[in-house]
């Protein structure tokens, strides 16, 4: 029974003492997304883009923004066309890094 219990205080130890990790996720958004160019505050880091992103962070269910950043169309990967020729004016995109 001893040996039982000293197992129980080793698992609760190591379960207090490991570090919880934070959840992250990075939000690809167009600047144009919602067609109110809220977005373009971000993007050009204007100073309302941190009050901006912890916003948009919020709507997604996240706590916090850790950052906000432009990134190059030819930086995204998959999900977005890598035509460089837009018909009229081309979108910007603001990468959101979000944390729990």
């Amino acid at each position: 029974m001893r040996v039982l219990s000293s197992a129980f205080w080793l698992i609760g130890v190591l379960l207090v003492a490991t570090p919880a990790q934070a959840e992250k996720r990075i939000f690809i958004i167009s600047s144009n997304a919602d067609g109110y160019g809220v977005d373009r505050c971000l993007a050009t880091g204007a100073s309302c883009g941190k009050a901006m992103a912890t916003a948009y962070c919020r709507a997604q269910d996240f706590d916090k923004a850790l950052s906000f950043r432009r990134i190059e169309r030819a930086d995204i990967t998959g999900a977005v066309p890598a035509s460089t020729s837009c018909r009229g004016a081309c979108d910007d995109f603001v990468a959101i890094e979000c944390a729990r």
